[in-house]
């Protein structure tokens, strides 16, 4: 016969189950990092659309890094970057990257694998 510890700091925590009864997978986040240049109209642009988007799409299940190259250039050549704004989504592989002010939601959309290409 086993003794069960009382200790509340030894329990093992509970793991939410799905509507199977089965034990969820914990969802990764989605990683997307937004590269900009300063403050300019294009990249102020990239960012509000894309916070707006992340908040329509993947609610709370998503990491934004942005990294301003004015600042930081030299992070630049680790996801070799060419232009700026650039969006680049890590996580889910594989990664992606759009060019622009992502001003054109169904483009942004289709190119994060968030919605299907309408033919």
């Amino acid at each position: 016969m086993t003794k069960q510890s009382s200790d509340p700091k030894k329990a093992k925590p509970v793991q939410p189950l799905s509507k199977a009864g089965k034990p969820k997978e914990k969802e990764a986040k989605w990683q997307l990092r937004l590269y900009v240049a300063g403050n300019t109209p294009k990249s102020v642009a990239a960012l509000n659309n894309l916070k707006k988007y992340c908040e329509m799409h993947l609610c709370d299940q998503y990491e934004l890094e942005v990294i301003d190259l004015l600042l930081h250039p030299q992070l630049a050549a680790g996801d070799q970057i060419l232009a700026i704004p650039t969006l680049v989504r890590k996580v889910p592989v594989p990664v992606r990257k759009i060019i622009g002010d992502l001003s054109n939601e169904e483009k942004v959309l289709v190119g994060l694998d968030l919605k299907p290409i309408k033919n």
